[in-house]
């Protein structure tokens, strides 16, 4: 699942080559932190919020093997 979050985030992106995503797994959740170039974090959260919840729902349904809630936070 982090390569489809990096699938999506990267074209998006001014500078693609910042982009780091790690992930933490515990038995219940997974979460994964995003760090973006400082010029692309307004790109990754979008305008109140839309783009960032739309990557939200798209890595939570994706998740549908496991039973585990999917977290994705900008920093």
């Amino acid at each position: 699942m982090e390569k489809l979050l990096q699938t999506i985030l990267e074209p998006m992106l001014e500078h693609p080559e910042d982009l780091e995503i790690t992930s933490e797994e515990t038995k219940y959740n997974i979460s994964y932190k995003v760090s973006v170039h400082s010029e692309d974090v307004g790109r990754v959260i979008g305008k109140r919020g839309r783009v960032i919840k739309a990557i939200r729902i798209i890595m939570s349904n994706t998740n549908h093997e496991s039973s585990k809630k999917v977290f994705v936070d900008v920093d």
